[in-house]
């Protein structure tokens, strides 16, 4: 993608994009003249953008996903990993099955799927690669050692990554995008005062979120392998 943002001819996979930060991206690529491609196990809203059905823990179906934007498309420009789940449970009481399930999509799955997509960057000797990761990587939470977890790993990952793919162009980078006010983040912390929240930790839109991502899709973005997070941006009334 170009530095001004100018995405004309750039194809972006947007794991999880249906929703949320995904589906804010994906509605700006296109306003950008580039084409988005979400990954999901539902379908966008938004009829302009791609899709194609894929739980992302499921290795063999991120394959053929992947090897259908390319044939569909001939390249992948961008790659941003957001698909997770966030259970809430605490750890004495952790589930088998959930802990493995969120482990299976929030950090299996940015592994299938940068396996898929970068090789393609690699031959184009192009190409940027976003994996979001939280906050709760480096202090924890209350109810969310599965999610934590899991993020604290793709930290670890993405710089790996990042420093065995730079002599190829390939760029890979780390966003925390903070608290923001998603569909996930309301089913995982329903009943909380949300207004309280936002008065005091600060709650974020998708959209906030949606500059610093095209930037990193940019070629104005020139780092690789670094973490960029998103803090709360307080108005001239804050004190």
């Amino acid at each position: 993608m170009r530095a001004s943002f100018d995405a004309t001819g750039a194809v972006v996979v947007i794991t999880g994009g249906a929703q949320g930060i995904g589906a804010a991206l994906a509605a700006a690529i296109t306003s950008y003249g580039g084409t988005a491609v979400v990954f999901d196990v539902v379908p966008p809203a938004d009829p302009a953008v791609g899709f194609v059905r894929v739980d992302v823990a499921d290795r063999a179906a991120v394959d053929r996903a992947v090897a259908g934007v390319v044939a569909q498309y001939g390249r992948i420009d961008g790659l941003v990993a957001g698909a997770a789940v966030q259970p809430r449970s605490a750890v004495l009481d952790l589930d088998p099955a959930e802990w493995t399930r969120t482990l299976q999509v929030n950090l299996d799955g940015v592994v299938w799927v940068c396996q898929a997509v970068v090789p393609q960057m690699v031959a184009q000797r192009s190409g940027s690669v976003v994996v979001f990761t939280s906050g709760m990587a480096s202090t924890g939470y209350p109810g969310a050692a599965a999610y934590a977890t899991s993020k604290a790993g793709l930290v670890a990952f993405a710089k790996t990554l990042a420093a065995e793919v730079a002599a190829d162009r390939v760029r890979v980078n780390v966003v925390a995008p903070g608290v923001i006010d998603t569909e996930q983040f309301r089913s995982a912390n329903q009943g909380v005062d949300r207004d309280h929240w936002r008065e005091t930790i600060g709650i974020g839109d998708p959209e906030d979120v949606v500059g610093p991502l095209l930037f990193l899709l940019s070629d104005a973005a020139t780092m690789t392998g670094s973490t960029l997070t998103r803090e709360r941006a307080f108005s001239r009334g804050d004190s």
